[in-house]
């Protein structure tokens, strides 16, 4: 099990409730609201603590922000060098995470310190202050310029894996896969891997319990790691342009232009694709276990009624 907590502002708090009315429950001592949805309890303290637990906090919370890390026996590697921004460093990152429809992207990227004022020329920065339109740009460019991997676990296969393990198990086996597949291929060896911090060292590990010889010289995790170097950067833009084509073929295969996130015009449209094709075809497009799946069947339900 699994425990999340944010500090969010309190119309972020409103949005929480809004989200999750239907599971509302009796508050504790001290807080303002609880609610139990199927694999978490959330609850929101006075004091503007958000706790998210179960096992699918990670994907829950994600939607509204990101954890600030806790203390452990061995503690994140969150403080990076003076000078990290100007190595040859390997950078991952993810984009789908939150998004009900469409896939789970991760991305790896290799830049050496000679090519870092070119990509910076190119304006490769954190993704989230790029529109679409300039995030393709810059990824056909990113793709004949810096060695990369990647990985996309479309939603029927992220359905069967989330059967059995989280959403984070799955977002850290799918950045060891294209870490490693990178490593191998590059013939000059990175000063430093760094990853965009969804987890907590310790609980990123221990998803890749199982896995033979996982990524572990030289990395470091930090929140915002696209501010940090380029290489994240640059993984972020590409994994965007990926989703950004996935959720294209998307809309063509349905008929509809399919929205990104989870918010109430997502269940809109899930709602008017179980109608025309069944809730079970609805499974192959989207991550089936998000809270959205139950909004947009009891939509689709008012609508069916005579």
């Amino acid at each position: 099990m699994g425990t999340i907590v944010l500090r969010l502002s309190k119309e972020k708090q409103d949005l929480v409730i809004q989200e999750f009315k239907q599971g509302q429950t009796k508050s504790p001592p001290y807080a303002r609201f609880a609610a139990k949805v199927p694999g978490c309890v959330i609850t929101i303290y006075n004091s503007g603590k958000v706790m998210f637990q179960g096992t699918e906090a990670e994907t829950i919370a994600s939607r509204f922000g990101t954890a600030t890390p806790t203390k452990s026996k061995e503690p994140l590697v969150s403080t990076l060098p003076n000078d990290f921004a100007e190595w040859s460093v390997a950078g991952s990152d993810e984009v789908g995470k939150g998004d009900f429809f469409g896939p789970l992207v991760v991305v790896a990227s290799f830049v050496d310190r000679k090519q870092i004022a070119l990509l910076r020329e190119l304006g490769v920065r954190d993704s989230k202050h790029l529109n679409d339109t300039e995030i393709r740009k810059i990824a056909r460019d990113l793709h004949a310029v810096i060695p990369y991997t990647y990985r996309i676990l479309h939603n029927p296969e992220y359905n069967q894996m989330q059967r059995t393990m989280t959403q984070g198990k799955m977002t850290a086996l799918m950045h060891n896969d294209v870490l490693q597949r990178l490593l191998d291929k590059l013939e000059t060896k990175p000063e430093a891997i760094l990853i965009d911090q969804f987890a907590e060292k310790t609980v990123y590990y221990k998803h890749l319990s199982g896995v033979i010889n996982p990524v572990r010289e030289n990395v470091y995790f930090s929140t915002k790691a696209e501010q940090l170097h380029v290489a994240v950067a640059a993984s972020s833009i590409i994994a965007r342009a990926i989703f950004l084509k996935e959720m294209d073929k998307l809309s063509e295969t349905t008929g509809v232009v399919i929205p990104k996130g989870a918010g109430a015009k997502v269940d809109q449209v899930a709602a008017s694709l179980i109608l025309r094709y069944g809730a079970d075809k609805l499974r192959d497009w989207t991550k089936a276990h998000f809270a959205n799946t139950k909004k947009a069947q009891q939509l689709a339900a008012k609508r069916n009624r005579p």
